[in-house]
């Protein structure tokens, strides 16, 4: 049973991972154009903005301290945040504004022109991320989304989506986190 689950997996990964191979493909020219909006942010003294719900809670924070700590080598910290992070702006956004807000408040109050706003999703119909896009574009920030299932509601409010072709969620979530990585060591090597 367990080797079926690893080769479904396995196979599922690959398969979208090689439809990526082609220069030409439309999501490796979405990723480019996200790895140089972030590279651009930050050589102007701007940050990127992660945010995401559950598991990509987590990948949110994760990929935002691989910026601020280290990737896979010393060097100079790039200015990054989880919006995933702060549980008490959280549940006090939850609290008094609802929900929908958790992310979008904590936006307007750090939130700057010229950011890169990196929503990360499974699902793509988060409200909380679609409300956080939505308060970003007004700001001039500029709006990403790594999301799998067709992008979902967030697709028609970023910028710039990077669409993984799946709805299994531990494929959509391992293929985020590998293309965020990679986000992590251009940056990284791009001698800011």
């Amino acid at each position: 049973m367990i080797s079926k689950i690893i080769s479904k997996e396995i196979s599922e990964i690959n398969k979208i991972l090689e439809s990526f191979d082609d220069r030409n493909n439309l999501s490796n020219k979405q990723f480019y154009k996200i790895c140089y909006a972030c590279l651009k942010a930050l050589k102007k003294k701007r940050k990127i903005i992660f945010y995401g719900n559950g598991g990509s809670a987590s990948d949110s924070q994760h990929l935002a301290t691989e910026l601020t700590i280290k990737y896979k080598k010393k060097r100079k910290p790039f200015s990054a945040i989880s919006l995933s992070s702060d549980n008490s702006a959280i549940t006090a956004a939850g609290n008094d504004f609802g929900f929908k807000y958790i992310f979008s408040r904590q936006l307007e109050a750090i939130g700057q022109k010229g950011d890169v706003a990196i929503a990360l999703t499974t699902s793509g119909n988060s409200n909380n991320l679609i409300e956080a896009t939505k308060v970003a574009k007004k700001k001039g920030i500029i709006t990403v989304c790594f999301s799998g299932n067709k992008g979902g509601k967030l697709k028609k409010h970023v910028k710039l989506p990077f669409v993984i072709p799946s709805k299994t969620t531990s494929v959509i979530q391992v293929i985020e986190l590998m293309y965020g990585q990679i986000l992590c060591e251009f940056i990284e090597n791009s001698n800011i």
